[in-house]
């Protein structure tokens, strides 16, 4: 086997979704994992530190993504607009391979408890990659936090209509439909 295989990450996430699914992820082993595969498991613990962790992959990138695209938003936009800016951002990033493991991941999370505590981590990751975005723009920090949550909700709203087999819409249109709905609600709340 040679010693740098393309497309490792994706190749190792989805091995591991589809033996999760098969087998449940606690009865999926590591090995298991990379032998689907085709790679071998230092190969695995390069890209990951455990199993759990591949369904986290991405996460990172993620939420560079939504701080770069608050970052860019216009200096006059206000802390919604600029949130919108940063789920455009990021919703330019996902591929097809997102959607198409996406229907699997939602599925193998709702198995685990385990999976559930990570992947709520992974919300609060997001939410707080987009609250320091929004304080570096100077908006107040309550503000900054309110705006952020509501932007983790609108793109996990968005994310699972998105992958829905009977979607044909953009996750970028999907995710700023899901802000302004969330917007709204908001404004009700007084």
């Amino acid at each position: 086997m040679p010693r740098w295989e393309p497309d490792a990450r994706e190749r190792l996430v989805a091995a591991a979704l589809h033996l999760f699914s098969e087998q449940g992820y606690d009865n999926t082993t590591v090995a298991e994992i990379t032998d689907r595969a085709g790679l071998t498991k230092s190969t695995f613990f390069r890209h990951f530190p455990d199993k759990r962790e591949l369904l986290a992959a991405g996460q990172e990138t993620l939420s560079r993504l939504f701080a770069g695209g608050i970052a860019a938003a216009p200096a006059d936009a206000g802390p919604l607009a600029a949130v919108a800016a940063g789920l455009e951002r990021a919703a330019g990033a996902m591929t097809p391979f997102n959607r198409e493991l996406g229907p699997r991941l939602h599925a193998v999370i709702a198995s685990s408890v385990e999976l559930q505590e990570r992947d709520a981590l992974k919300q609060v990751g997001f939410a707080a990659a987009m609250a320091d975005a929004l304080r570096a723009r100077g908006v107040p920090d309550p503000v900054a936090a309110l705006a952020a949550e509501l932007g983790v909700l609108a793109f996990k709203d968005a994310y699972a209509a998105w992958v829905a087999t009977d979607n044909h819409q953009e996750l970028g249109e999907l995710a700023q439909a899901a802000l302004e709905r969330l917007r709204a609600a908001a404004a009700e709340l007084s």
